[in-house]
């Protein structure tokens, strides 16, 4: 009924919403979290006179209220470990100023959840200085409920989970799937001479593109709004994504550098631009 006869209060109601949304700066993929739908939806149900929550009220008594709600979702999964056993997974990296982190997760049949991180800048990563991390979250997790544990496949790393498995006989150390692949494809690109060549003038045709902005936009054109996988620094499985992603663009890419619009460009005449077009016309055979 109300959507039918209250069409015109509705749209002033989700102006409203929208404003909300703009002078906060809020994400606009917000209003696709449940926890949004079921706020709508509890205050529709309330009525006319809701008092909405304080300053204090958000930013102390009901905050505690939602950790005191986490620790009994994470008791849940607790139980659940002793059940079916779980494996804790490490997953170390660097933010652009260099500082290292190294978060912990447990995961299980029930799901994976975030258990905590560790601020790893000021840390030795010995292979005995990793042990003793590993080997403090087994014991906050229990190890009884550990059945393996997942780190990459550094040499400090790996050396870690053999002297952790010496200490704990009831848990394995099990390498990451993702960094043994990633380590493979590294070696693909060193080892096998044309993997080399392509990735590299794969590589100097996205950086030609994208440190240029008029050719970026030209590109957007041709490639009606969709962007190429540029190669990133400590991943190599990207550099082979972005291949794929270049071979995906192919005739896109060869009709812009034999357009018109290219050839009576600066950017035609130079020679980092000949050597770019050259790559893409497949002179040396690149495709």
């Amino acid at each position: 009924m109300n959507r039918v006869f209250k069409k015109g209060e509705r749209d002033l109601v989700i102006q409203q919403i929208a404003r909300f949304f703009y002078t906060s700066a809020i994400p606009f993929n917000c209003v696709k979290n449940p926890e949004f739908l079921q706020m709508i939806d509890m205050i529709s149900r309330f009525g006319i006179g809701l008092k909405p929550p304080s300053y204090h009220e958000i930013r102390e008594t009901c905050l505690k209220k939602e950790v005191d709600f986490t620790q009994q979702m994470l008791e849940e999964y607790k139980v659940e470990w002793k059940k079916t056993g779980c494996s804790i997974m490490s997953d170390g990296w660097s933010d652009k100023k260099k500082r290292s982190i190294c978060n912990f997760l447990v995961t299980s049949p029930k799901g994976t959840i975030f258990l905590y991180s560790i601020d790893t800048s000021n840390i030795s990563k010995t292979a005995e200085k990793i042990c003793q991390m590993l080997d403090e979250v087994v014991d906050r997790v229990g190890e009884e409920n550990v059945l393996q544990l997942v780190t990459d496949n550094a040499a400090n790393y790996k050396l870690a989970g053999e002297m952790l498995m010496q200490k704990r006989k009831c848990l394995f150390w099990t390498p990451c799937v993702a960094h043994c692949l990633d380590l493979m494809l590294e070696d693909f690109e060193k080892k096998i001479k044309d993997h080399k060549y392509t990735i590299a003038k794969g590589k100097k045709i996205t950086t030609f593109l994208y440190s240029r902005a008029m050719l970026l936009n030209w590109l957007r054109d041709f490639t009606k709004g969709r962007e190429l996988i540029r190669p990133a620094v400590t991943r190599f499985a990207t550099s082979y994504l972005t291949l794929s992603c270049l071979n995906e663009f192919k005739g896109e890419l060869m009709a812009m550098f034999s357009s018109e619009q290219w050839r009576c460009s600066k950017f035609a005449k130079t020679k980092e631009g000949k050597r770019i077009h050259a790559i893409v016309m497949d002179n040396n055979g690149f495709w």
